[in-house]
This record gives structure tokens, sequence and C-alpha cells, in this order.
């Protein structure tokens, strides 16, 4: 009886190990077996991802490309299995679990990485980027590098920064057209130092919400408005509980797609090398996709919707920019001078 217990015991032990870094064998039993050239590869290697918005967003609909890529591109040997709306974990548990090595890969807003590693709050200044062009040379240029570089401390590995567009203003209290305009209003924000002393500086309030919240947050009055993208307003229906919105392109939400940097390390060398081309391909696509969307669903929102449009002029959108403008220098020792240099270099590339 004892050597059965004993050989029940071992192998379950050995299962638990095996999930826990990601791997099932095909069978009870088979050896779990890790080289360079993934010879004999006969058994799946189960990625999870886990992120909180819909299906149907530029972020939902990027991680399941991805999913089907890697599918492709490793003949079903490697399997990534997406659990989108926060099924899994939310907003704020979502990188912790990733760093436990609970989850394999994450999509997180620039904002939620930055309460890890403060530098990230560099994508979260307004007005930082001043088009689609300046964003894609910062993801890919100096910005990029430096941001990746940083997570390691954090036992987190950058695998790619996927687009959801530039952010937009609503609020069920008025036209937002003037920085006088936010006084004494109360909106929901990422949990950010940057995004909240960006409404302080209007004269406005703030509450984190946690993102599947913030309709209810709208719809009960918990939240007078916030700022988001138009994929994230259309979807999640927000138009259907504020009354105004103002096209401010004031701010860029994206994600980073993020990956357990010890787990990733160890991956054998033939499964990095299809999980990144798949990342890339997806990535590609994902930036195209989401500026296609919001266009999309701003028009349909315009079309479809009784909330109120105003898009900033030229001059309202400069009062904007000089009245943020302290921000820079207030968060240059958090972010780091290289960094606010880089952006700085960006407006003034694409700011004619």
């Amino acid at each position: 009886m004892r050597p059965l217990l004993s050989t029940v015991l071992f192998i379950l032990a050995g299962l638990a190990a095996a999930a826990a870094i990601g791997f099932y064998p095909a069978f009870v039993g088979e050896p779990v077996v890790q080289d360079d050239e993934q010879t004999g590869f006969d058994k799946t290697l189960v990625m999870k991802f886990s992120h909180v918005v819909a299906e149907n967003t530029p972020k939902g609909l990027a991680a399941q490309k991805f999913a089907d890529l890697v599918k492709e591109k490793t003949s079903g040997r490697v399997s990534v299995e997406v659990f989108p709306n926060g099924v899994l974990y939310t907003e704020k548990d979502e990188v912790d679990a990733l760093m436990r090595g609970d989850i394999q890969l994450i999509a997180p807003a620039f904002a939620n990485i930055s309460e890890r590693v403060p530098a990230w709050e560099l994508f979260d200044l307004p007005y930082a980027f001043l088009s689609e062009e300046a964003v894609e040379e910062a993801f890919a240029g100096e910005i990029g590098r430096i941001l990746f570089k940083k997570l390691e401390s954090s036992n987190m590995a950058g695998l790619a920064y996927w687009s959801n567009g530039f952010k937009q203003m609503t609020s069920n209290r008025g036209p937002l057209v003037r920085p006088e305009d936010f006084r004494g209003q109360r909106f929901r924000i990422l949990p950010s130092k940057v995004i909240e002393a960006q409404f302080t500086l209007f004269g406005a309030r703030t509450i984190a919400i946690p993102f599947n919240d913030v309709y209810r947050g709208y719809e009960t009055g918990i939240a007078d408005g916030g700022e988001n993208t138009i994929s994230n307003i259309y979807t999640k229906r927000f138009y259907k509980v504020q009354q105004y919105m103002t096209i401010s392109n004031h701010g860029y939400l994206g994600y980073g797609v993020l990956t357990n940097k010890k787990y990733w390390d160890k991956l054998p060398e033939s499964v990095r090398k299809a999980v990144k081309e798949a990342i890339d391909e997806t990535s590609a696509w994902a930036n195209r996709n989401a500026i296609q969307m919001n266009q999309a669903q701003l028009d349909d929102i315009r079309t479809h919707s009784t909330i109120q449009l105003h898009l900033l002029t030229s001059s309202e959108r400069a009062e904007w920019m000089q009245a943020w403008d302290p921000l820079y220098r207030q968060f240059e020792r958090t972010i780091g001078r290289e960094l606010i240099e880089e952006v700085r270099r960006l407006q003034q590339k694409y700011g004619g």
C-alpha cells in the first residue's frame, strides 16, 4: 500500500510542477524535457494570457490574433489561452500575478505598469505624442528600448507595444472646452500620479475605479466623467451614460505586452523565436487596426448617439498644453531626464 501511495504522490507532485511553468505532458508519466532544439517535442506548452478588456477591442482582437499565430507557427505545440474581461485577474492584480509566475502573459495599460516601474509614467504625460507617427517612433525607438530594459529588475520582460489610441474627455456636467470647465468635477482615472496631477492642475478631483466598473460609476454619478479612447467609449457603451465628449487627443493609451522574465529565459530558443515572430506580426497588424477601429467607431458614435461632441481648436489645444506643461518638470526626476528629452524631441519633430 505504501509504495502505491508514494507513487501517486510522486506523480501528483510532478504534475503540479509542470503546471506551474506551463508545461502539460501528453499523458501521465511522460517526462518533461526542455532542450534548445525541442527534439521530440510531443507535448503542449500552455501560456495563459490574461487581460481586462472585451474581446472586440483593439487589445482583445490582438490577443486572439496572437494566439492563432502562435498555434500556426508552432504547429500546435504551443497554446496561448486568452482570458479577457478580467475573468482571471483584475487590473490591480495582473502585474503581481505575472511577477509570481501564475500567468505567462499580460498586456496592461502603461499607467498600470508605472505603479511598478515609475519611468513608464512618461506615457501618461499630456500631449507627449502629437501624432500616430510620433507614437510609432516612440515604440520602435529609444523610448521603447529604455522602458523595456527597466522592466527586468521587476522580473518582467517586454515583448511588444500595442496601441489603443488617443484619449478623449467625457463628462456629464457640461462641455469640456477650457481648463476651467474641469473645476469641481470628479474624474475616473487609472492609478497614475501623472494623470492625477493632470486633473488637479485643472481644478478637478479624481477617483480610481477598475475599468470594468466604470460604466456603473458614470451611471450612478460616482464619477462625473473621465478620459478614454474611442474604442473603449464605444465597446463599453460609455456614450450612453456620458452627455459630453471632447475630442482632445491629449493622451495616449497603449499596452505593454509583458511576460515573466524567468519563465521567458527558460523557454527553448525555438519557442521564443516562434512566439516573438507571432508577437511582431500581431503588433504591426494591431497598431494599424486600432487607428481604423477608433475612426469607424467615432463615426458611429457621431451618427447614432446623443452625446454632444466638441473638437478642440488649435488655440484651445494650445491652452491645454500650456496649462499642463509644468508636469514635465514635476515628473522629470521620476521618469528620467533622458526620456523627457526624447519626448521633447518628438514634440518638436511632429508638432507642426
